[in-house]
């Protein structure tokens, strides 16, 4: 049975989900395709996403396709309830997804989707994925794979792999070209910031902006602030990553050095403990923390709320506590994701390509079943290339093709000098 705060929210959240269609081409193209074609005919698939008007028409596709599909939220702060209602009323998915539900709703939400025995996973963090491995060993051998969609997810997903402990191919959409660089960078870039504005507020302009992790979500962030007039301060534990970022003109320095010139702070690793308590303390009076990545592990939030000396909610998703120094640390969205939780989650022009992505990818794990291994399988280039090239001609842009003379010149080692 479904779990959802209010069918009667339908109407409103239907709006927004077609809006989101119309500028997700790629997508609604795939819809047409799969409604004809019907690939996924026979496939119970269990879903964990964020809850958004973009994954709503992703849901359409795979339902449109012949999916029987049960969708849970992947964080209780991104779901929207009008949405999740819209999912369950009109685009035919069972849906379990409230927004701001505690711990346990969330688990008992998961174990919903499982309910329908699923052939096929589509996670976002890999809860589903290492909920089934753990407590559910008995709906493995129907699974004939999954994909997986964020960075952390695939961290754990790639561990379980390396520990032998992987049950079932996975496609780490993440891994795909475009999903990464857009996706993470443009994404994450818009979706922090406006995460940040939406729940305080302040002027970018001239502050310092500190960008914990430089990976693709911290080079989006760190872009859209420099944009925006701020002097970004990036901190890493990858020489790699540091050095790209010092050569991008950017300050680089350790988090205890960042911690006392900060204004604002955004996590975005993928780790946890990348800001501890320590680092809280030593933060100017009023300093802006908040984290961008999948889980709510990057800042020491439950060591701040056990040792502050008082708490209070300033605006919607803004809260200041008061540390026994004397000086308040503003926390945003409790930690959680920031552009998910206190703004809308990624444009829908970027989650176009994603979702298109990651539906293609479900349809590649049906065809290719009785010969994938279980482990991490590669997103395909075809399935890249023709995303993208799908997208390109929605923009109406066209480019060129390489000649025979250059494709033998890239493909034959005697052609040369």
């Amino acid at each position: 049975m479904s779990m959802v705060r209010d069918l009667s929210l339908a109407d409103v959240g239907q709006l927004k989900v077609d809006f989101a269609a119309r500028r997700m081409p790629v997508l609604s193209a795939l819809v047409e395709r799969f409604s004809e074609s019907k690939p996924f005919i026979g496939q119970r698939i269990a879903a964990c996403l964020h809850v958004t008007t973009e994954t709503a028409n992703m849901c359409r596709a795979l339902v449109a396709g012949g999916a029987e599909l049960a969708l849970c939220a992947s964080n209780p702060l991104s779901t929207k309830d009008d949405v999740a209602a819209t999912i369950q009323r009109d685009i035919g998915a069972e849906v379990f997804a409230i927004y701001g539900c505690d711990r346990e709703t969330f688990y008992q939400q998961v174990q919903g989707v499982l309910a329908i025995r699923p052939t096929i996973v589509v996670d976002d963090g890999a809860d589903l994925t290492t909920t089934i491995h753990n407590d559910y060993p008995q709906l493995l051998d129907e699974i004939i794979g999954g994909t997986e969609v964020t960075s952390t997810g695939v961290l754990r997903i790639r561990n379980m792999a390396t520990d032998g402990a992987l049950r079932y191919p996975v496609l780490p959409t993440n891994d795909a070209a475009t999903k990464h660089l857009f996706d993470n960078r443009y994404g994450t870039g818009q979706n922090t910031i406006d995460g940040i504005l939406r729940a305080t507020n302040v002027l970018l302009a001239g502050s310092v902006f500190v960008v914990v992790g430089y990976g693709w979500c911290g080079r989006g962030v760190a872009m859209r602030a420099r944009g925006m007039g701020a002097k970004v301060v990036v901190t890493e534990v990858d020489p790699i990553r540091a050095l790209e970022a010092k050569l991008d003109g950017l300050d680089v320095m350790t988090m205890d050095q960042a911690a006392a010139v900060g204004d604002i702070f955004v996590t975005v690793t993928g780790n946890r403990d990348a800001i501890t308590y320590a680092h809280l303390q030593q933060m100017k009076d009023g300093a802006v923390v908040c984290n961008s990545g999948h889980f709510d592990v990057e800042i020491a939030v439950s060591e701040l709320q056990a040792n502050a000396t008082a708490r209070r909610e300033l605006r919607p998703n803004c809260v200041e506590y008061k540390l026994s120094n004397g000086r308040g640390v503003i926390l945003l969205a409790e930690g959680r994701l920031v552009g998910q939780s206190a703004a809308e989650a990624h444009p829908a022009e970027v989650m176009d390509m994603t979702f298109a992505t990651q539906a293609l990818g479900v349809q590649y794990l049906i065809e290719n079943a009785a010969r994938l291994e279980p482990g991490i399988v590669p997103i395909p280039r075809s399935i890249e290339n023709d995303v993208a090239s799908a997208k390109l001609r929605a923009y109406g842009i066209q480019i060129d093709e390489l000649s025979a003379g250059q494709q033998q010149y890239l493909t034959d080692w005697r052609v040369g000098t």
